[in-house]
């Protein structure tokens, strides 16, 4: 939950050196999207995240679940990037260590914020094919069909590769993680750190600081109740109702209660 997670409120961002590492659940389930394509087409499967060194957590994860090789971006410049400049800097770790990508898979959100903008935004970036929220995906050949859901109605399109699509939580529920798989992530996989020189990216494009978007306030909201206890009989209840809340009754059945009172 992402009321669960510790934020800063000068900065109105979340103190991500303190959390426990975990794969953000979207994206347990783009991974298992790729694990299943994997199962079918001769592939490797390299995941990228960026973040505190405590990220690197997040990658064994999904080096146990069947990747192949993890990329982490961890560089205090990057700290407080917005979307937009968190686009930039994940779509030019992909050109730097996956020149040759075939196919990017992304969650179709992320817990701390849900706005859904980074996949689409990373489409841009890399200048490639882009479909959001995908339940089911195909691959033939150089060519992707896949099935989402859109205003009710199931959608079967068929996207040029290389490409990207964002996966949904519907289907491709995220496997077990054997012990064999955890004792491989930390023995023998393959972990690579790179910062912004790495990348070539200009330490001036990202952070709080170059991030377009503004936070003004985080806070969590506070529900307050008032308690009005009356007494007496049912009909002598029933006016004192009318009596105290006959705006907000009305208001709610969109009649005047006093009109209607016999």
């Amino acid at each position: 939950m992402v009321s669960e997670l510790p934020w800063d409120p000068k900065t109105g961002t979340l103190k991500r050196a303190l959390v426990d590492g975990m794969i953000n659940p979207a994206c347990r389930h783009a991974l298992e999207a790729a694990l299943i394509l994997k199962n079918e087409h001769p592939t490797e499967i390299t995941v990228i995240t960026m973040g505190p060194p405590i990220a690197e957590e997040v990658l064994r994860e999904a080096l146990a679940m069947g990747a192949d090789r993890g990329i982490l971006i961890s560089d205090s410049k990057i700290a407080g990037a917005d979307t937009l400049a968190t686009s930039k800097i994940l779509a030019d770790a992909i050109k730097t260590a996956c020149p040759d990508f075939d196919l990017v898979l992304c969650g179709c959100h992320t817990s701390d914020s849900e706005t859904a903008q980074v996949g689409p935004q990373i489409t841009e970036e890399l200048n490639v094919p882009g479909i959001a929220y995908v339940d089911q995906l195909e691959l033939n050949n150089r060519s992707l069909r896949i099935q989402r859901l859109s205003d009710g109605f199931t959608e079967t399109l068929d996207m040029p590769l290389p490409g990207l699509i964002t996966v949904t939580t519907q289907q491709n529920a995220p496997r077990y993680i054997s012990l064999s798989g955890l004792e491989d992530a930390f023995s023998e996989a393959d972990i690579t750190c790179l910062d912004l020189n790495d990348i070539g990216l200009n330490s001036g494009l990202t952070g709080s600081d170059r991030s377009p978007t503004r936070i003004l306030r985080v806070y969590s909201p506070v529900t307050e109740k008032d308690n009005t206890v009356m007494r007496g009989s049912a009909g002598k209840i029933v006016q004192q109702l009318f009596d105290q809340f006959d705006d907000k009754i009305g208001g709610a059945i969109g009649k005047d209660i006093k009109e209607h009172q016999s």
